[in-house]
């Protein structure tokens, strides 16, 4: 939209308030909201200044003024306030040199997109990500220096049965058994449906929606693939919906990448193609109907995915997810089709423009905008400097011999193996100042104290292993 066009949409809404919308280094959406009467064209160029020291991650107390800049382009109704609402996603500039911050995921992702271009080989890269999550009935925790417990309850789990089920209708999902079901044994249809529906209100465009295959409500929304930063911003209103459908519903959505023991987590798989202008780079006559830059994307990406496991599985619960057996890939290899490789070309149509390569480490509390730029900037790398990711395996790999696996490297199996990955490998990242020195050495800092907190706790299981010895 124009900005007349947005406040067009206001008037025709009977909006009475603006929420202005900005994600942070986490990939949680911040906001604030004025009355409709502020939202004139100046808002769209001179901004509105908040509080950047209150913000994870971001400025200190003696730098703390900061400009968030509506983006017109995003406007959408909200559908889950109250009072007509009208939301718009925001850029971060300095107040006083008017730069784009460079520790706001948005302005990495613009600047991504600039990079591309600048290098000659494409002018467009595209990214498909597949979000997977859990529906939960029920959850509490709590952390204090005598205690510390979890607590999930789902009406599918077969782990829940008889809990708060009056009565017990039975239809259990048991665990690794949930793909595809249909209901009674999928209980979640409905909500899903309105999750789907209210992202296509919101402009969203949706391939498909179903259960996946853990118990606990996993599910699985996919978006149709985009453009680098529209589908960085697709992706935060994505999870927005599913936490507010989820919540007005009575129950709990969370894209924790490992909230069950011993039963799949949630990935977020993101397909990858970059294009020069109608033609796609990716499609050729190599292994799998790829071209030998697309080969060369996918030796870049494996050359460098320790470190960037550190942006796309940024939490300490992200290392339970990647364990071999639940279809997390954890080895650094490349296949059609096989599902235990780390990058995987799929084969489900012959077409060239359908050519891509499918990176399955990822998972969704990946900040998306963060996400999509460095596995762009793994892929550039790779054509730019030919990285040849050698043989291909199309084999179970979670299944090798002992002998075969040893010769195979892995991605990191903790947050601070990547993160020691990103500090000694990350000049791919700041090439064209697409990610800043500053920036990456924030995130390891951050990311640091966030590993020494769960660290440094006593784990429940450790009074089972260790408490009579």
């Amino acid at each position: 939209m124009t900005i007349q066009e947005v406040m067009s949409l206001a008037k025709s809404n009977d909006v009475k308030v603006v929420d202005l919308k900005f994600c942070d280094i986490h990939g949680a959406w911040q906001h604030f909201t004025i009355p409709v009467g502020e939202l004139n064209e100046s808002l769209f160029t001179d901004g509105l200044g908040f509080d950047g020291s209150s913000i994870r991650g971001w400025q200190g107390i003696q730098a703390s003024d900061m400009l968030v800049i509506p983006d017109p382009t995003t406007a959408f109704i909200d559908p889950f306030i109250e009072a007509s609402t009208l939301s718009l996603i925001c850029d971060v500039e300095d107040p006083i040199t008017r730069e784009p911050y460079d520790r706001s995921p948005r302005g990495i992702a613009k600047r991504a997109e600039a990079y591309l271009k600048s290098t000659g080989i494409g002018d467009a890269v595209y990214f498909g990500p597949e979000a997977e999550f859990f529906i939960f009935d029920d959850i509490r925790y709590n952390t204090a220096s005598n205690e510390s417990y979890y607590h999930v309850n789902s009406d599918e789990g077969i782990w829940g049965s008889g809990e708060e089920e009056f009565p017990n209708q039975g239809f259990k999902i048991r665990h690794k058994e949930g793909y595809l079901p249909v209901p009674p044994l999928d209980k979640h249809m409905d909500i899903r449906n309105e999750m789907i529906l209210t992202m296509m209100d919101i402009g969203l465009d949706i391939e498909c929606q179903h259960h996946e295959v853990a118990t606990g409500g996993q599910a699985e929304i996919d978006l149709r693939f985009d453009t680098l930063l529209s589908i960085g911003d697709s992706m935060c209103k994505y999870k927005y919906v599913v936490k507010n459908v989820a919540y007005q519903n009575g129950k709990s959505a969370t894209f924790m990448p490992k909230p069950l023991f011993d039963d799949n987590g949630s990935g977020m798989h993101i397909h990858i193609s970059i294009w020069n202008g109608e033609k796609t780079l990716f499609a050729g006559d190599q292994y799998a109907g790829l071209s030998e830059e697309g080969l060369y994307a996918i030796g870049g990406i494996l050359r460098h995915a320790p470190a960037l496991c550190a942006i796309t599985n940024p939490t300490n619960n992200s290392y339970k997810r990647l364990v071999p057996g639940f279809e997390a890939p954890v080895t650094l290899a490349y296949s059609a089709r096989n599902r235990s490789a780390i990058c995987r070309i799929p084969m489900y149509s012959d077409s060239p423009r359908a050519k891509r390569v499918e990176f399955r480490c990822p998972d969704p509390t990946a900040n998306p905008y963060l996400a999509f730029s460095a596995l762009m900037m793994a892929a550039l790398d790779g054509i730019e400097n030919k990285i040849h990711p050698g043989e291909p395996m199309d084999k179970n790999l979670y299944d090798l011999a002992p002998e075969e696996a040893a010769n195979l490297d892995h991605v990191p199996d903790s947050l601070k193996g990547s993160l020691d990955a990103l500090a000694a490998d990350h000049e791919f990242l700041t090439k064209g100042g697409v990610f800043s020195q500053d920036f990456i050495e924030n995130f390891i800092e951050l990311k640091v104290k966030e590993y020494d907190e769960v660290r440094l706790r006593p784990h429940p299981y450790e009074f089972f292993l260790y408490y009579d010895v």
